[in-house]
């Protein structure tokens, strides 16, 4: 990905409020961790602006990483909101990856037409630890689907993410990443120039919470 789309979609994501960062008062995110950072990427579908110009650049990455691309999936939830926009835009089929199977009706995991052979680039809002996209990856290539790759609006770039998405030999392409946002919320004054450094200390590792002293 160019440093120029990288800074355009963390200028976006930070002037909807879909990237909170806030050192100071860190989060606490659901597996206990604190930290400084907050993404939620749903607030893009409700930003006119924001939304057109990061569903066109999924688009154009699918398009320039994944060109052979038969069938967008977007994870479930926040995935298939943007895989239906992008695969629009593409003109190409799109389904989605529910977290389970349903219980009733034909106990679907796997929403959307989907041969065997089909060459599909799954479409993710965020990786952290790239836990949940793999379970999406390995449920696609259980159902015969050939994956191309994942194309995700938003990583953190953290090594426990990288790992295993190497180690699940699939590739990631994101819109932008943490090193791009907190460049751009330093030089727009939203955070102080010394945090910088802190916040990626924090990526790099955290489970240690001396980031914020």
């Amino acid at each position: 990905m160019n440093s120029y789309m990288e800074r355009k979609i963390a200028k976006q994501l930070l002037s909807i409020g879909a990237v909170f960062l806030r050192p100071e008062q860190p989060f606490t995110w659901a597996s206990g961790i604190k930290s400084p950072i907050y993404c939620d990427n749903r607030l893009i579908l409700s930003a006119p602006e924001a939304r057109v110009i990061v569903e066109q650049a999924i688009a154009d990455t699918v398009k320039a990483r994944f060109p052979q691309a038969e069938s967008l999936m977007g994870t479930s939830t926040a995935g298939i909101a943007h895989a239906a926009i992008a695969a629009s835009i593409l003109g190409l089929p799109m389904g989605y990856v529910r977290g389970e199977a349903k219980t009733h009706g034909r106990n679907n995991r796997i929403e959307g037409r989907l041969e065997p052979g089909t060459k599909v680039v799954v479409i993710e809002d965020l990786i952290s630890t790239g836990g949940s996209a793999i379970e999406v990856v390995e449920a696609l290539r259980e159902a015969g689907a050939e994956v191309l790759g994942i194309v995700s609006i938003f990583t953190y770039g953290m090594k426990k993410g990288l790992e295993r998405l190497s180690e699940a030999k699939v590739v990631n392409w994101s819109l932008s990443n943490l090193d791009a946002l907190v460049e751009v919320a330093a030089e727009e004054g939203i955070i102080a120039g010394d945090w910088k450094e802190r916040i990626l200390k924090f990526r790099d590792n955290p489970s240690d919470e001396s980031w914020s002293k």
